[in-house]
């Protein structure tokens, strides 16, 4: 597999945000949203066999695993990672776009997907036969640049009954270009039952852009 970054941190999204993670970022994405933040990630990597990363997380004093890009479910062998996490008795969660189908990730993974609201750029690549793929385990995100993003947004969660599918339905705002407050007020009045998320690792580490 071609990895761009393996690192200890907290988790800073999700339901699992503030929890100590392993962290494996794989090389690739075949996204360009407007807003992405790892970007380094497209095409730097190192080539590395599934028992060396897990060799390398081995270190880190967690059992919680989250694989994400890129995009993650561009590399194949992303399957086998998962199984072999699994069985080392880690929590794995994978963070994913939305764009390549989930039909094959194990039940076990929790899966976090971003689907893209209009202003990422990206909107047309959702591939939306995804929901059916989705279990009370996993978690929808959706990150949000304007009431735009969000009205089209709570569209989709009523659409296609998202909170009655997954454990958590998440918005967050695009770092530095919408007003945390703002998405608080929309989510406070939108009736839905769906959790305004910030990206805690900006916050606490606002000065580092990688290893956290």
């Amino acid at each position: 597999m071609k990895v761009n970054e393996i690192f200890y941190s907290l988790q800073g999204e999700s339901s699992f945000a503030g929890r100590p993670f392993a962290f494996i970022r794989l090389t690739g994405c075949n996204l360009r949203c407007t807003y992405c933040d790892t970007a380094y990630a497209f095409y730097e990597g190192t080539e590395m066999s599934i028992p060396e990363i897990v060799r390398k997380i081995g270190p880190f004093p967690t059992k919680f695993v989250l694989v994400t890009g890129g995009e993650p479910m561009l590399q194949e062998s992303v399957h086998e990672l998962f199984e072999r996490l699994l069985g080392r008795g880690y929590t794995v969660l994978v963070e994913t776009g939305g764009q390549i189908s989930l039909a094959k990730v194990d039940p076990r993974v929790h899966k976090i997907v971003d689907f893209k609201c209009p202003s990422s750029g990206m909107g047309a690549y959702n591939f939306y036969e995804n929901v059916d793929y989705l279990t009370e385990r996993d978690e929808v995100k959706f990150i949000v640049t304007d009431r735009r993003d969000f009205d089209w947004a709570c569209d989709i969660i009523q659409r296609y009954h998202l909170t009655s599918r997954v454990s958590t339905v998440l918005f967050s705002p695009v770092y530095s270009g919408l007003p945390s407050a703002d998405l608080a007020d929309w989510v406070l009045n939108c009736g839905l039952p769906v959790r305004l998320q910030l990206q805690l690792h900006k916050i606490i580490w606002p000065d580092m852009q990688r290893g956290v």
